[in-house]
C-alpha cells in the first residue's frame, strides 16, 4: 500500500515559482552587469597565450622543489601559529558569548558582536593592513590568520559551550563545588573534544588562506608565486602549484583521520 503524497496548495505552489524566478532573475542582473569583454576572452591572443603557458604548467620544474617546499613550510608555520594563537584567545572571547555561560544580556551581546565584527575582515584586508604595521614578512600573515580565525573559531565554541550538558554542572554545584572546580571538572571535559575538532578543521581553512598571502607580502609560498608570474616562469608555478595541491590534500586527510578519532 502506498502513502498518499500530500496535495500542495495553490499559496505553496506559487511560493515556490516565485522564489525560483527571483532567483533565475537575480543571476541574470548578476551576469549582465558584469563587464565581460567576449571578443577579447575569445580572441586568438587569448587562445595563444593559453597554448603557451598550459603545456609550461603541466611541465612542472622539479630543479625549483627545494625552494617551493622552503616556503611551503614558512606556509605552514604561518597557518599553525596563526590558528594556535586563535584557538587560545578564541576561548575567553566564547564563554562570554555563551548565554549558558554569560546571563547579563549586555555582556553576551558584547562577546557576540566582537566576533562578529571579527568575522566581517577577510584575511587580505588584515594581511595589507598588518603589512603595512610591521612591515612585509610572515608575522603579518600570521597575525592576519590568528584575528580572522578567533571570529570563526569563538563562534564555534560558542555554540559547543551551549551545547554542553548543564546537569553536570548543577549536580556539581549542589554537591559544594567551587565555579573553578566546575569549570574544570565540569565544563571543560565537555568541550575540549569538539574545541580540539573546530580547532583542527581551521587549520585546514588557514592552511588554504596562508598560501595566497604572501602575493601580498605577508611570507609564505604566495611570495614565490608573485616572482614567478612576474618572470613568466610558468613551469615554476607549475612546480608550486603541485606542491600546494599535494600539501593540502594530505592535510585534509590527516585533519579528517584525527577528527574522526577525537569526536
Amino acid at each position: 500500500m502506498t502513502i498518499p503524497k500530500p496535495k500542495r496548495s495553490w499559496r505553496q505552489i506559487v511560493i515556490r515559482w516565485v522564489i525560483a524566478i527571483a532567483v533565475v532573475a537575480l543571476y541574470v542582473w548578476v551576469f549582465t552587469g558584469i563587464d565581460v569583454k567576449w571578443e577579447r576572452v575569445l580572441s586568438e591572443r587569448t587562445i595563444n597565450n593559453l597554448d603557451r603557458v598550459i603545456p609550461q604548467m603541466l611541465s612542472p620544474d622539479f630543479s625549483a622543489f627545494g625552494k617551493v617546499m622552503e616556503k611551503m613550510m614558512e606556509t605552514l608555520f604561518i597557518a599553525y601559529t596563526g590558528t594556535l594563537m586563535a584557538s587560545i584567545l578564541a576561548v575567553p572571547i566564547a564563554f562570554l558569548a555563551a548565554s549558558n555561560m554569560v546571563k547579563n544580556r549586555w555582556l553576551r551581546n558584547l562577546g557576540s558582536g566582537i566576533l562578529s565584527g571579527i568575522r566581517t575582515f577577510p584575511e587580505l584586508l588584515l594581511a595589507l593592513i598588518f603589512v603595512a604595521a610591521v612591515g612585509p614578512n610572515p608575522f603579518a600573515g600570521v597575525l592576519a590568520i590568528a584575528i580572522n580565525s578567533i571570529g570563526m573559531l569563538g563562534k564555534l565554541y560558542a555554540e559547543a559551550i551551549e551545547a554542553i550538558e548543564m546537569n553536570v554542572v548543577e549536580a556539581m554545584s549542589a554537591n559544594g563545588a567551587n565555579k573553578i572546580q566546575t569549570l574544570f571538572y565540569g565544563i571543560i571535559p565537555q568541550i575540549i573534544p569538539q574545541f580540539l575538532s573546530y580547532a583542527i578543521y581551521r587549520f585546514e581553512i588557514d592552511v588554504r588562506a596562508s598560501t595566497i598571502l604572501g602575493i601580498i607580502g605577508a611570507g609564505g609560498i604566495g611570495t614565490l608565486i608573485t616572482i614567478a608570474v612576474a618572470n613568466r616562469n610558468w613551469s615554476e608555478i607549475g612546480m608550486i602549484l603541485l606542491v600546494i595541491v599535494v600539501v593540502v590534500v594530505l592535510i585534509d586527510y590527516l585533519s579528517a583521520f584525527i577528527r574522526k578519532r577525537i569526536v
